[in-house]
C-alpha cells in the first residue's frame, strides 16, 4: 500500500470521527427537555427495605436467581451496587441523629433528562425515549464502555461474566414491558408501603414539594433529582440530608454534558487516532497479504511452460 492510501485512509476515518461528535454536541446544545416524560418518586420515609423492588425487578428482566433469596436482610450489612444480575438493589443507612430509625433508598438507573452514557456513546447505543426512559441497544454496543466512565452516578454496569457476549446492564424503566404501554414500572407496582410513586415527572416534583410543605418535620427539604445534572427521572425525599443516603452532593445543576466536557474532550482523540490507526494498519495487512497472494500467483504462472 502506498504512503499517500494510508495516510488518506487515516484521515477519512478521524474525520468521519470528528463529524458524528460534532453533530451529537450540537444536538445536546438544542436540548429542550421532555415535557410529558415519566418518573418516578422515591420516598425513603416509607421504605422499610423489603426488596420487593428487587424481586419484582428479577422477575420482570428475567434475571438469574440471587446466591440468597430476596428475604434475606444480611445484605444490608454491606453497601451494594448494581450489577449485570441486579439492575435495582437496596442498602440501609443508618442516621447521624440520635433517636431516628435506619432509611433504606432503592437505586437504580436514574433516568436523567440529558443522560451522559446517551452523550459518551459513539456508536448510539443510547435512546432517550419520549416517555422519558433511556434504553439501550446491546446489538449496536461494541463495549467500549463510555457509559461506565461518563455517568456520575456509576449506574451501567458491565457483564464481565460473559466471555462472548458481554454487554452493558442498567435498568430500562421497564420499557419493553411496561412503559411504552402507560404501564408503572414492576418496582412500583409491586412496593406494599407506596414508598415509589409513578407519574409524569412535573406532576412528581409537585407531589414532593406538597409533602415536604405539609409534612416538614418528616423530611429534609430537599428534592433530589429535581435539579441535580439537569434533572433525573426518579426523585427522592428523605428525612436525611441526601449526604447520609449517599447520594452525591457534588454534582451541579447544569445539564450532565457540562459535567463530562472534560471526558468528552479526550473521546474525540481516542476515536480518530485509534480508528484510523487500525484502519490503516488493517489496509496495510491486506495489502500486503494481497500482494504475497498475487506474487504467489505470479510465480506459478511464470514457472508454467
Amino acid at each position: 500500500m502506498k504512503r499517500r492510501d494510508f495516510l488518506k485512509a487515516c484521515l477519512v476515518s478521524g474525520a468521519t470521527a470528528s463529524l458524528g461528535m460534532t453533530g451529537k454536541a450540537w444536538g445536546s446544545g438544542s436540548f429542550e427537555g421532555y415535557p410529558d416524560g415519566m418518573g418516578v418518586l422515591v420516598d425513603t420515609t416509607r421504605c422499610i427495605g423489603c426488596r420487593s423492588c428487587e424481586a419484582a425487578c428479577n422477575k420482570e428482566q428475567k434475571l438469574p436467581e440471587p446466591a440468597s433469596s430476596f428475604d434475606d436482610k444480611s445484605v444490608f450489612k454491606e453497601t451494594r451496587r448494581t450489577d449485570e444480575n441486579a439492575l435495582t438493589v437496596v442498602n440501609r443507612y443508618e442516621p447521624q441523629e440520635q433517636g431516628k430509625g435506619p432509611v433504606y433508598r432503592k437505586q437504580q438507573c436514574n433516568h436523567c433528562n440529558e443522560p451522559a452514557c446517551l452523550t459518551s456513546c459513539f456508536v448510539n447505543a443510547y435512546t432517550k425515549t419520549k416517555e422519558g426512559a433511556v434504553i439501550y441497544n446491546s446489538k449496536i454496543c461494541v463495549g467500549c464502555r463510555n457509559c461506565m466512565i461518563a455517568c456520575p452516578f456509576n449506574m451501567p454496569a458491565y457483564s464481565y461474566s460473559s466471555a462472548f457476549n458481554p454487554v452493558v446492564k442498567k435498568c430500562i424503566f421497564c420499557y419493553d414491558t411496561r412503559l411504552k404501554v402507560g404501564r408503572p414500572p414492576a418496582c412500583v407496582e409491586i412496593c406494599p408501603q407506596e414508598a415509589l410513586t409513578f407519574g409524569h415527572r412535573k406532576d412528581l416534583i409537585k407531589v414532593a414539594h406538597e409533602r415536604i410543605r405539609e409534612t416538614p418535620d418528616r423530611y429534609h427539604d430537599h428534592v433530589y433529582g429535581e435539579k441535580e445534572c439537569g434533572g433525573t427521572g426518579w426523585l427522592y425525599l428523605s428525612s436525611l440530608s441526601p449526604e447520609q443516603i449517599a447520594l452525591d452532593t457534588s454534582l451541579s445543576n447544569d445539564p450532565i454534558i457540562s459535567n463530562v466536557k472534560d471526558f468528552l474532550g479526550t473521546v474525540p482523540m481516542v476515536l480518530t487516532i485509534w480508528p484510523a490507526l487500525f484502519s490503516g494498519i488493517h489496509l496495510l495487512a491486506t495489502r500486503n497479504k494481497d500482494h504475497g497472494h498475487e506474487h504467489a500467483n505470479h510465480g506459478q504462472e511464470d514457472s508454467k511452460p
